[in-house]
C-alpha cells in the first residue's frame, strides 16, 4: 500500500467541510472551544491555589454536574420543539456571561470558594444548553453517510482545543496570571456566537411536544427502552467516573514536577493531544461494523494507560500514557454519538443529545469528585492508579455482559 492508499484509508474524512453552514459551525466551535478548555485549566488552577487542596479541585466535579443534568436534560427537550438556532444562541450568551464574571473576581482577587464554584456552575449551565442543541442540529445539516464523518471531525475540534487550551494555560498562568486566561476565553467567544448567528432557521420537523417534565421523561423512557443506547451512556460513565484523573494533576504537579505550570499545562492537555492524533488517522472508524464490542475494547484499554500512566514519574511518558488513552476516548465517543443519531427521529435528537450532554460532560465530573474523595483517602497516586484499573475490569464485566450491545451493528439510514 503506497503512502496516498494509506492517507485515503485512514486520513479523517473532510467531506462534511464542504457544507458552508456545517464548516462555519465546525470552526466556530473549534475556536471557542479553546477558550472554553482555558477557562477549565484556569478555574482548577485557581481554587488549587486558594484552597492547597484536591477535594476542593474535585468539588468542581458537582459544581458543574448538577447544571449539566438539569439544564442538559431541559435544554435537550427545549431543542424538540423551539428554533434550534436561538437556543444555542442563548446558551452561549449565558456562557459567556459567567466566564466575564470569572474575570471580574481574578481581577479583583477574589478568593471566595463558593463564588467561584456558583460561578462555575453558571458556566456549566450555559454549556449544558449548547451542547445537546449543537448535537441536534448536525443531522439537519449533512446527510445521513456523512454523521460519523461530521462527529469525528467535531470531537477533532474539540480535542484540538482541549490541547491548545491548557498548553496555552500552562503559559498565561505562569506570565499573566487567571484574570488574563479568562479574558482570552470571552474574546474567543466571539467565533462561536458569529457560528451560531450564521446558521439558518432550524425549526423542528413534524409535531413537537411542550418541553417540560414529561417530554424529559419520554426521551428517558426512550433510551431505557434502546439496551444498545442505554450501554452506550453506561459503558461511558464508567470510563470518566472511574479512571478520569484530570483533579488529581494539580497535586501530581506538585508532587512530582515542584509545581511547574508548564507540567500542568502538559498534563491538561495530554488526552487531548491522544484524541487529536487519534481524530486525524480516524477514516476507519466508519467502517467497524461490532461497534458495540469495539467499545468495550477501547474503553478499556483507556483505563489501563491511565493506570500505567499514574505509575511513572517522567511527564513525558505520563503524556504519551494518557495519550493513547485520549486516542482510545475518541474512538468510543464517535461510535457513541453515531449510535444516538441514527437511531433518534428529528423530534427525539434533542432529548438524546441532553442525555449525552448529561453523560459525556457530567461523567468526567463525576471523575473529579470520586478522584478528589479517594486522593483524600488512598493519596493522589492511589486514587489514579486504583480508578483506571477499576474502569477496565468494570467496563469489560458490563459490556460484554449484554448479547445486544456486545453484537449490534450499525445500520445507517438516510437522515
Amino acid at each position: 500500500m503506497g503512502f496516498g492508499d494509506f492517507v485515503r484509508r485512514h486520513a479523517a474524512d473532510t467531506r462534511p467541510l464542504g457544507i458552508p453552514a456545517y464548516r462555519r459551525l465546525w470552526a466556530g466551535q473549534g475556536v471557542s472551544f479553546i477558550g472554553f478548555q482555558l477557562t477549565s485549566v484556569a478555574g482548577s488552577a485557581q481554587l488549587y491555589a486558594i484552597t492547597k487542596s484536591s477535594f476542593w479541585v474535585g468539588m468542581l466535579g458537582p459544581a458543574n454536574l448538577i447544571p449539566l443534568v438539569v439544564f442538559g436534560l431541559w435544554g435537550g427537550a427545549v431543542a424538540d420543539a423551539v428554533d434550534r438556532r436561538k437556543l444555542l444562541m442563548i446558551g452561549a450568551v449565558i456562557a459567556w456571561a459567567a466566564t466575564l464574571a470569572l474575570l471580574v473576581q481574578a481581577a479583583l482577587g477574589a478568593t471566595n470558594v463558593g463564588l467561584l464554584l456558583a460561578t462555575v456552575a453558571v458556566h456549566a449551565t450555559g454549556f449544558a444548553i449548547t451542547g445537546p442543541t449543537r448535537g441536534a442540529i448536525i443531522p439537519r445539516l449533512v446527510p445521513g453517510d456523512l454523521v460519523p464523518a461530521a462527529n469525528t471531525l467535531n470531537f477533532l475540534a474539540s480535542s484540538l482545543g482541549t490541547v491548545v487550551g491548557p498548553l496555552l494555560g500552562g503559559v498565561v498562568l505562569a506570565r499573566g496570571g487567571f484574570a488574563v486566561a479568562y479574558l482570552i476565553d470571552a474574546v474567543l467567544f466571539g467565533a462561536g456566537f458569529y457560528a451560531a448567528v450564521r446558521l439558518p432557521r432550524l425549526e423542528p420537523l413534524g409535531e413537537t411536544a411542550r418541553p417540560g417534565l414529561r417530554s424529559v421523561v419520554d426521551g428517558l423512557r426512550y433510551v431505557a427502552g434502546h439496551p444498545v443506547v442505554l450501554m452506550s451512556f453506561a459503558v461511558d460513565v464508567i470510563a470518566m467516573a472511574f479512571a478520569l484523573p484530570r483533579a488529581l494533576f494539580p497535586e501530581i504537579v506538585d508532587e512530582r514536577f515542584a509545581g511547574s505550570p508548564v507540567a500542568f499545562g502538559w498534563l491538561s492537555a495530554s488526552i487531548a493531544i491522544g484524541s487529536l492524533l487519534g481524530g486525524l488517522l480516524s477514516g476507519w472508524v466508519g467502517r467497524v461494523r461490532r461497534q458495540g464490542l469495539a467499545l468495550t475494547y477501547v474503553i478499556a484499554a483507556w483505563g489501563l494507560s491511565v493506570a500505567a500512566a499514574g505509575l511513572v514519574d517522567q511527564l513525558w511518558l505520563m503524556v504519551a500514557l494518557l495519550a493513547f488513552g485520549g486516542a482510545a476516548d475518541l474512538v468510543s465517543a464517535v461510535w457513541r454519538q453515531t449510535i444516538l443519531q441514527t437511531h433518534a427521529p428529528d423530534d427525539m435528537r434533542g432529548r438524546m443529545q441532553g442525555v449525552f450532554t448529561v453523560v459525556v460532560a457530567g461523567g468526567p465530573r463525576l471523575g473529579d469528585l470520586r478522584a478528589g474523595v479517594t486522593a483524600s483517602w488512598f493519596g493522589a497516586t492511589g486514587a489514579w492508579v486504583g480508578g483506571g484499573l477499576a474502569c477496565a475490569v468494570a467496563v469489560l464485566a458490563v459490556g460484554l455482559a449484554v448479547p445486544a450491545f456486545r453484537a449490534y451493528r450499525p445500520a445507517v439510514r438516510s437522515l
